[in-house]
């Protein structure tokens, strides 16, 4: 059986968008929106880019940005912490013979 969806109301740049969404995402939705609304009166905010639209791709490159650079940081801590679990089994096994 699917989940349940919800149809919310949101805004950004002060436009409304009707948005329908499983139920259990309803928050991270309304953050999402939230999140996309400030990015995009900062852009618009500066000056240096005109209409909608492009600050809308503006913002849509500011965020793909900040999503790759979040994933690449989170490789390299995950890519740490295995060197350091080999370093600890590794110490573990001298220890125990």
């Amino acid at each position: 059986m699917s989940e349940p969806t919800v149809t919310l109301s949101v805004s950004i740049l002060d436009r409304d968008y009707q948005v329908s969404c499983p139920a259990s995402e309803q928050q991270s939705l309304i953050q999402s929106a939230r999140y996309l609304d400030e990015k995009m009166r900062e852009i618009r905010s500066k000056g240096s880019v005109v209409g909608t639209d492009r600050i809308a791709v503006m913002a849509a490159l500011n965020v793909s940005y900040e999503l790759l650079d979040s994933t690449e940081r989170l490789k390299d801590v995950d890519q740490s912490g295995e060197s350091l679990i080999n370093k600890l089994d590794a110490a573990l096994l001298k220890y125990k013979n």
